[in-house]
């Protein structure tokens, strides 16, 4: 049953990230729904074992996300 119920429920989508040391270099990745922890962290578009230690291309980031507020403000009439 609990199959069934599986798929019919959304799953979160995952996102990618990767851990960056001061100088840029890629020291780590992850996949989760949420941003990861702490600091260094910074969302990609997809992981590539090629960048461990070293840089992260910048076409390789993701453009920040906007937050969007649940209600739109009311139109003046």
């Amino acid at each position: 049953m609990q199959f069934l119920w599986s798929l019919f429920t959304r799953k979160p989508a995952l996102r990618q990230f990767a851990l960056l040391d001061l100088q840029g270099r890629c020291q780590a990745f992850k996949e989760c729904s949420q941003p990861p922890v702490g600091e260094g962290w910074v969302e990609i578009e997809e992981i590539r074992l090629s960048w461990m230690h070293r840089p992260l291309p910048a076409h390789a980031r993701v453009s920040p996300r906007v937050e969007r507020g649940s209600r739109r403000p009311a139109l003046a009439a």
